[in-house]
């Protein structure tokens, strides 16, 4: 008898692949060939670049030089810092502006909402190099700021303009949208009956936040972040127009070292550095979408 519960089973699993199954296969295997491509491929010919450096004489030879040299050079230390410190502090502007503004459009039913929604969305239609204009023309020396100070009598404030504020500014106006938008998402899990419960036994509204909203928002928070911090460590425009000349963040640093320098082997090395950094958070975000999957 269990041999014939049995034989169900494995005449299940020895039927051919349908058409159906066919057409989902291509459909995923063309995305994964393209990313092994023009991603993967890349990322490995980078690192054996540096790592088997070619000589005079044609050859290769292994050698790890020009990251001894990476990280031994302050400069190129003090570069990789203030990626990490703009990151790090762009990461929780973010969250701290994003979230907020991700509350009032889920849980407001009045017409400002739209408008806000509008005004924290509009970002995202804007190039970085009209949005580096933009804030040129508002913070920058004798900008709209300046000029309204002026008039008011009141003296100058020191700009962020080509310092590491400058590209901090940039890169949350920049990411703001998709910030909002992620969180936005993320708080369509948390019902109102479950929020109009806790509000009838007498919960404040701080209660609710912790105990109702934010457990339900931990993988949210954690996918936006991960999310955020990929794309501003990889920033290149926002930083190279704003920011300031020495330090540099790592997009800038790489392209003066490939095009100004005329050092391709140590540019292959600062990205293959970047890419490692952004593996690290890469993980995180896999290892959250995982998490959340499990939870389901």
């Amino acid at each position: 008898m269990a041999l014939d519960a049995a034989q169900p089973a494995v005449a299940h699993r020895a039927q051919p692949l349908g058409r159906g199954s066919l057409y989902g296969l291509l459909l995923v295997g063309m995305p994964v060939f393209l990313v092994g491509w023009l991603i993967i491929f890349p990322i490995f010919s980078a690192i054996a670049t540096t790592v088997f450096v070619r000589q005079p004489d044609g050859t290769a030879e292994f050698s790890l030089a020009s990251y001894h040299f990476f990280f031994s050079d302050a400069y190129s230390l003090n570069n990789l810092w203030l990626t990490l410190w703009t990151t790090f502090v762009c990461g929780l502007l973010l969250l701290a502006i994003g979230l907020p503004i991700a509350l009032y459009l889920r849980f407001s039913g009045s017409r400002l909402a739209g408008y806000v929604q509008g005004l924290a969305i509009f970002p995202m239609f804007v190039p970085s190099i009209i949005l580096s204009y933009a804030l040129i023309r508002t913070i920058g020396p004798n900008g709209t700021v300046d000029i309204l100070l002026n008039a008011m009598g009141l003296p100058k404030l020191p700009s962020p303009y080509l310092t590491p504020w400058g590209p901090v500014i940039g890169l949350v106006w920049d990411n703001l949208p998709l910030t909002v938008l992620m969180l936005t998402a993320g708080l369509t899990s948390v019902s109102n009956s479950s929020i109009e419960a806790a509000r009838d036994v007498g919960a404040t509204p701080l209660r609710v936040f912790i105990s109702i909203i934010l457990p339900r928002m931990g993988n949210s928070l954690l996918v936006t972040a991960s999310f955020a911090v990929l794309g501003i460590f990889s920033a290149f425009t926002l930083p190279y127009v704003l920011g300031p000349a020495s330090p540099e963040m790592m997009g800038p640093f790489m392209q003066r070292t490939f095009a100004d320098m005329n050092d391709p082997l140590n540019a292959l090395t600062q990205a293959v550095i970047s890419f490692g950094f952004c593996l690290l958070f890469g993980i995180f975000y896999v290892w959250s979408i995982a998490r959340n999957r499990e939870g389901r």
